[in-house]
């Protein structure tokens, strides 16, 4: 009678190669650590200690391994399912527990949830709920790398659903285009939340798209720890010497629901229970004693340290008490400190136009600063639409001067990752209508960054905007509105060669986002004597062009021409004139005192009203100086529509001569 065959079952061929015990030992640990947690996680979940969670069991062998070949100062850009990057990168587990728990040891001070934060300390960057603009940071990071010349890899992280993001389309090429050595991670898990691939993509491989790319890219068993381990060691040293993007896609399989509150009622049974045989832990756990490099004595051995290690963190994490609200601590997180130092004008000066100042701002710099990398569609040689950075290539190169391809998403998200890696980024958008397209990572990546894990996002955002050229209306938008609504944000809009090239420089200097906006109709039509050598201007501080007692006019852009040619056409009135420059910060100080000065008060804009600048800046005014005010606060904008092109339907568009007549009422009311 035959014995009944207790061994091990492996589902897996493991080759080994010439990996030593220690390393098979760490790659087993490795993926212990992480299901232990997990296992606890699902505990404290059902007792209610802890909100959400979003299960990784029985996908640790990608995270594991391709975060055991990276060297420790590699970035990773990790998502929900992916704790053994965490964890493989020896992040304290009290400020793991803390930071799932919202409390201040974790990274983000409670304002962020589970993965969704970075940290440079261990050289990662969190995810957001976005999914797509991590590729384009990962574009960034590798960018940076190449530009050192330090034969640095970075690894990021998506699923199968996030790979129909266009975000990700656009970095893939970007990266492509550049050949960024990126190692872009698809876990091929089966679903997006309960959406399975057969209606996620229509191609029998993610990697298939490779081709379409012109990428190298391989299909990885994304259970079996050794396969990936040795393969992604040897791709990652062949990108060491060969920097190359490689898109690889991980089979594997969701063991759990998306959250845990979703469930898998949605799976079929026997897939689970199909998978369910492909366990990476369980199999390697098995190969190891089948090879006698594990024992049960060693499991037990290795599981009471993780699990007293995961007690005595989660007792630490349990015991620190709850955030407490301080609307001064939030408040100041929201920016980076920006110390700012005047560079004062020298006494030489040229008379140039507003888009020589820009031109010539941006030049010095790029002198001044090595690591200022500046990216847009068209600025290489041709100089840009606008020929702002002609002769650029020729004096600072093609690595720093880059044409992009047309894809505003993955290259605002480059820029981010520039910044991450310690560059510098001016991206240019061709028109400020564009900017619809890269609309995400500004609104979602760049303006939170710094309040959520305390990265800044040292990009500044070339806006060339703005009507009166007969553009139409999908390149003639003055669009600032939709920036300053922005927490994060600063947006600057000078109407003047003289602020341009100072106030440029000065966001240049400043690590925070900046939307520069550049009115294009004053491109070439106006004309300053500017100071030849660098020099700064604050953020934040208007400028008073005229002074009166009857009036206060704030404007900003070309609308600030327009008043100026009323005053000049009707000398009679004495107007303060408040050229605001900087939208935010904005310099309520300078407009209060004026108002308190006048008692009356008209704000002049290109944008169309509702929601706009001019809204918000009565509103300031109405609550904070109502009782200096002797009459109403009137606002003039354009037409409540999109723009029109041809020049009589424009004229009409435009708020030019309709300030006239409501200033002119305004004084005699």
């Amino acid at each position: 009678m035959m014995k009944p065959d207790t061994s091990p079952q492996i589902f897996f061929d493991y080759n080994r190669k010439d990996l030593d015990d220690d390393t098979l030992l760490k790659l087993y640990r490795g993926m212990l650590k992480p299901r232990l947690i997990e296992e606890k996680m699902l505990i404290l979940l059902r007792q209610g200690k802890v909100s959400k969670w979003f299960s990784g069991i029985g996908q640790e062998a990608i995270s594991v391994g391709i975060t055991a070949v990276l060297e420790k100062d590699e970035y990773i850009l990790p998502m929900h399912r992916n704790l053994g990057v965490f964890t493989m990168r020896d992040i304290p587990l009290h400020r793991l527990f803390s930071q799932w728990q919202g409390k201040a040891n974790g990274f983000t001070k409670g304002r962020d949830r589970s993965f969704h934060f970075g940290t440079q300390e261990f050289h990662i960057v969190g995810m957001i709920s976005h999914l797509g603009p991590q590729f384009g940071v990962a574009d960034g990071i590798a960018l940076g790398n190449k530009l050192k010349e330090n034969n640095k890899v970075c690894a990021v992280f998506t699923g199968e659903g996030g790979t129909s993001e266009g975000d990700i389309h656009e970095a893939l090429n970007v990266a492509s285009v550049w050949q960024l050595p990126v190692l872009f991670c698809v876990e091929n898990n089966g679903y997006g939340l309960s959406t399975p691939t057969n209606e996620q993509y229509n191609c029998e491989n993610i990697a298939d798209r490779g081709i379409g790319y012109g990428m190298e890219s391989h299909i990885i068993e994304g259970n079996n720890i050794l396969e990936v381990y040795t393969r992604l060691k040897d791709l990652v040293e062949s990108m060491r010497t060969n920097p190359r993007p490689i898109l690889l896609e991980f089979k594997t399989f969701r063991m759990r629901g998306h959250e845990e509150a979703s469930g898998t009622k949605y799976v079929p049974t026997n897939l689970i229970d199909e998978w369910g045989l492909r366990d990476p832990l369980t199999n390697f756990e098995n190969y190891l004693l089948d090879e006698g490099v594990l024992s049960e004595v060693k499991i037990e051995t290795f599981k009471t340290e993780f699990k007293n290690e995961i007690d005595k963190n989660l007792d630490i994490a349990f015991s620190e008490p709850a955030i407490e609200f301080n609307k001064t601590i939030e408040l100041n997180d929201v920016y980076k400190p920006f110390e700012y130092q005047e560079i004062a004008e020298k006494q030489n000066k040229e008379n140039i136009r507003l888009i020589d100042a820009i031109s010539q701002g941006l030049k010095q710099s790029m002198e001044r600063h090595d690591n200022l990398i500046i990216m847009g569609q068209d600025v290489a040689e041709y100089g840009g639409v606008f020929k702002i950075t002609e002769g650029f290539v020729e004096q600072f190169g093609k690595e720093r001067v880059r044409n992009t391809p047309i894809c505003e998403s993955a290259i605002i998200s480059t820029g981010m990752g520039l910044s991450i890696n310690g560059f510098k980024a001016v991206v240019e958008m061709q028109f400020a209508d564009f900017v619809t397209s890269g609309f995400n990572p500004i609104i979602n990546y760049l303006a939170k960054s710094h309040y959520r894990w305390n990265e800044n996002a040292d990009v500044v955002v070339r806006m060339p905007c703005g009507a009166g050229v007969g553009a139409g209306p999908f390149h003639s938008q003055t669009n600032e509105a939709w920036f300053t609504h922005t927490p994060g944000l600063k947006v600057v809009y000078p109407a003047f060669p003289y602020d341009a090239k100072g106030l440029l420089a000065t966001s240049i200097e400043d690590p925070n986002p900046v939307l520069f906006f550049e009115h294009k109709a004053l491109y070439r039509s106006i004309r300053q004597d500017v100071p030849t050598d660098y020099f700064t201007l604050p953020l934040g501080k208007a400028s008073l062009l005229k002074q009166g007692e009857a009036i206060t006019i704030i404007s900003y852009g070309a609308g600030v021409h327009w008043a100026l040619e009323t005053l000049e056409q009707q000398p009679e009135i004495k107007a303060d004139l408040i050229d605001l420059r900087t939208l935010m910060p904005l310099d309520t100080e300078a407009i209060y005192k004026s108002v308190k000065k006048t008692g009356k008060v008209i704000i002049l804009q290109e944008d169309s009203m509702f929601g706009s600048m001019a809204s918000d800046i009565s509103a300031l005014i109405m609550e904070n100086c109502f009782e200096y005010l002797d009459a109403p606060v009137k606002r003039v904008g354009s037409l409540e529509t999109p723009i029109p092109f041809a020049a009589n339907l424009e004229a009409g568009y435009l708020p030019k001569e309709k300030f006239k007549e409501i200033l002119l009422d305004l004084l005699s009311y």
